[in-house]
């Protein structure tokens, strides 16, 4: 199996690396700042265990050929539209896609451009950064991919996409219900990034002040509703490690988004708490906390463009 690894970053770079050090065909397709940056550095993973070091098969979107069996799509989402136009060349009769961005829409756009027939439910969990060199820094044990049809049935394209990823240094999992696990995820992102922005801090930060835990408890429970309106209700298991992870005391957990804010980024306002506004309102739920940090965000998106 060809594999196509759009973007090098945090999340790419490190499965698509890992992919590569196994010993699988993997390509990465980049911009030419990040190649320049590895051409300098190299093309490293850091765990606690130590440096991988990888020699990549990297490609320009001028010079991408197709096609390849497998996409796997790691760019933020407002990178996005770019990227799919960049995909075009490397999409064949049997090519598949597997996004593993934050948030629903992007399944969307993908399915309209490519057809839906190609898109493969998928996501990722990983808590990963490049540092000042452009290394892949794994912050945490945690480096998960999952993926599956979303009836459920086990198909042999998505059986091989499992042995594809399976023993490659990182955990892999064909799920029976991904639609559901898209969503589970979709609610923590939610919160978490709602309660960050909205109130300028730590997990530990707002659970520390009066009207706190309050305040993220009633938020989870309206990104929660929308899921379960959607008939996405989170596993009951779930939703209680959640609640709890979102109401630690003296927490230091916060949201990419809300790392992103600080350092006066893009955010991901648009895909992770606007897009899930517009089908709480398809639904008819109610979600005035979401609704306030849609706003605050969206502010401060209006201000970057004309800084």
């Amino acid at each position: 199996m060809r594999l196509l690894v759009v973007g090098a970053g945090a999340t790419g770079g490190y499965f698509g690396g890992r992919l590569a050090a196994a010993g699988r065909d993997v390509t990465f397709l980049i911009r030419p700042k990040r190649a320049a940056e590895i051409a300098r550095n190299g093309f490293v993973i850091v765990d606690p265990k130590g440096e991988t070091r990888i020699e990549p098969k990297i490609v320009t979107a001028d010079a991408l050929k197709g096609p390849y069996d497998l996409v796997l799509i790691s760019v933020k989402a407002y990178s996005l539209p770019v990227a799919i136009e960049d995909i075009a060349p490397a999409i064949g009769p049997n090519t598949l896609i597997l996004p593993v961005l934050n948030g629903l829409k992007h399944f969307d756009l993908l399915s309209q451009r490519f057809g839906p027939e190609r898109v493969i439910g998928s996501f990722c969990k990983i808590n990963a950064r490049l540092d000042d060199h452009g290394r892949i820094v794994q912050m945490s044990p945690l480096h998960d991919v999952i993926y599956g049809e979303y009836d459920g049935s086990r198909t042999p394209r998505m059986e091989a996409i499992d042995a594809f990823f399976k023993g490659a240094g990182f955990d892999a999992r064909l799920s029976d219900d991904v639609g559901r696990e898209l969503w589970e995820k979709w609610v923590l992102l939610a919160s978490l990034g709602a309660a960050n922005c909205l109130m300028r801090g730590t997990i530990g930060d707002i659970v520390a002040r009066p009207g706190g835990r309050a305040f993220i408890e009633a938020l989870l429970d309206e990104v929660t509703a929308v899921a379960t309106a959607h008939g996405k209700a989170p596993d009951p298991a779930y939703l209680d490690a959640t609640r709890k992870l979102l109401t630690t005391p003296d927490s230091p957990m916060t949201a990419s988004m809300y790392r992103d804010l600080t350092k006066g980024l893009p955010v991901e306002n648009d895909e992770i708490l606007d897009d899930l506004l517009a089908r709480a309102a398809a639904v008819g739920v109610k979600t005035p906390y979401l609704h306030l940090a849609a706003i605050n965000l969206g502010i401060y998106a209006a201000r970057r463009l004309v800084e």
